[in-house]
């Protein structure tokens, strides 16, 4: 008896490895856009093990922490490393995540029959939010401290009496304090382990319909006398090669920014947060980390309503939860935007500028003036296209001219 059929007859290794692997036929026209799933999964576990080496040195104490992580960078042998691939990692991860969320919207990913794995999606989304807010706390620098306190307490504009007590159980204590650190840093090593859990059934509910393609078309459709999809063709060995080839890629853009511009101009890693932090002295200007900073820019364009920051707090997490309902939005007959028509790809165009534009305006003061307008009135604007491109797609989806979706995949 074989090693491997030692091992089946206790454990489907070599099911698991022909279902999901050797034998998971995919569509044969995956492009550039298809590289950034895996690549999604490399910045986790990159994330996973240097956090769990990180954490072996790091103190979350508010008297240490900040001593702890100038400990790490000068003194741990290769501290300096672990930690920049991790900071690094952490706006690698965002920028991947974005992408793949990007190929999603253009190819209609999220329609049926994937509207499930899109909503695991989303969750996994969030608690990267989640994760990455808490571990933001962790360096006990001036942008970590006023960042964390201005987001905490915007809890406590939730209305009818539940706002401070919420945000006071968020902090364990009246302000950011050792309490807070303490426990940011139990959920922050606690939740990349969720995370890994959530990007199993994602992938789980993905091999379950199958993967979508360039041309929306389901090959699961088309199969020949042997049950084959006609246009796929075995995920390994031809796309984990594939893979490969964009995993070198990635790395050498990823080590470059961990040698050469770690902090990135001030956008991985903030001048402030090189300050210990200090309570009694603010930042002149505070703003999250660049990957919030499209939903910072909405919240901000939101006006007090009397004397209350919760329309604000609302229509932000709106911008995020708004995601959950795309599959039932869309109500055009093909999944692509290589078959749908001009309406779709304006919309698509001028949403991804808004998006981005809002990242730039949560990182400036309110007050900024761009062409003749503020940072907030530009923002109030942004806020706007950015609701109608999910309000008014049931309408232009709908009436948007079509191309015909060829029967098989094309190039």
């Amino acid at each position: 008896m074989s090693f491997m059929n030692w091992i089946d007859e206790r454990f489907p290794a070599t099911k698991v490895w022909n279902e999901h692997l050797a034998q998971y036929y995919t569509p044969k026209n995956f492009n550039f856009w298809y590289f950034f799933g895996s690549l999604a999964m490399l910045v986790l576990v990159n994330q996973i093990v240097t956090g769990i080496w990180l954490a072996m040195n790091y103190k979350p104490d508010a008297e240490l922490a900040f001593a702890s992580v100038e400990y790490i960078m000068r003194d741990v042998e290769w501290g300096w490393l672990i930690r920049y691939l991790h900071s690094t990692g952490a706006s690698a991860f965002f920028v991947v995540i974005y992408l793949h969320m990007f190929r999603g919207l253009i190819y209609g990913s999220y329609r049926k029959p994937r509207e499930l794995v899109w909503i695991f999606g989303v969750v996994i989304y969030l608690v990267m939010m989640a994760t990455a807010f808490m571990g933001y706390l962790l360096p006990w620098g001036q942008m970590s401290y006023w960042g964390a306190q201005v987001i905490v307490n915007l809890f406590a504009a939730v209305p009818f009496g539940i706002g401070e007590p919420l945000s006071e159980w968020i902090r364990g204590d009246y302000v950011i304090s050792d309490a807070t650190l303490n426990r940011f840093f139990a959920f922050h090593f606690a939740l990349p382990f969720i995370l890994a859990a959530l990007v199993f059934l994602h992938i789980v509910a993905l091999h379950k319909v199958g993967s979508n393609n360039p041309d929306g078309i389901e090959i699961k459709k088309n199969k020949d006398e042997n049950g084959i999809p006609k246009d796929g063709i075995p995920f390994h060995p031809y796309f984990t090669v594939k893979d490969v080839v964009g995993v070198v890629g990635f790395l050498i853009v990823f080590l470059a920014v961990v040698f050469f511009a770690p902090a990135m101009g001030g956008f991985f890693l903030e001048s402030p947060n090189f300050e210990p932090a200090n309570p009694l002295k603010t930042p002149e200007h505070i703003a999250p980390v660049w990957y919030f900073t499209p939903f910072y820019a909405i919240l901000r364009a939101i006006p007090p309503l009397f004397g209350s920051q919760f329309p604000g707090v609302l229509v932000m997490f709106a911008a995020i939860a708004v995601f959950f309902v795309l599959p039932w939005l869309d109500r055009s007959p093909v999944k692509s935007i290589r078959y749908k028509g001009p309406l779709t790809k304006i919309a698509i165009t001028i949403f991804v500028i808004t998006f981005v534009f809002l990242g730039y305006l949560g990182v400036v003061p309110s007050s900024k003036i761009i062409l003749g307008l503020t940072a907030t009135q530009w923002a109030q604007i942004c806020t706007a296209l950015y609701f109608l491109f999910f309000a008014l797609m049931p309408i232009y989806s709908k009436i948007d001219s079509t191309k015909p979706v060829p029967e098989r995949v094309t190039k």
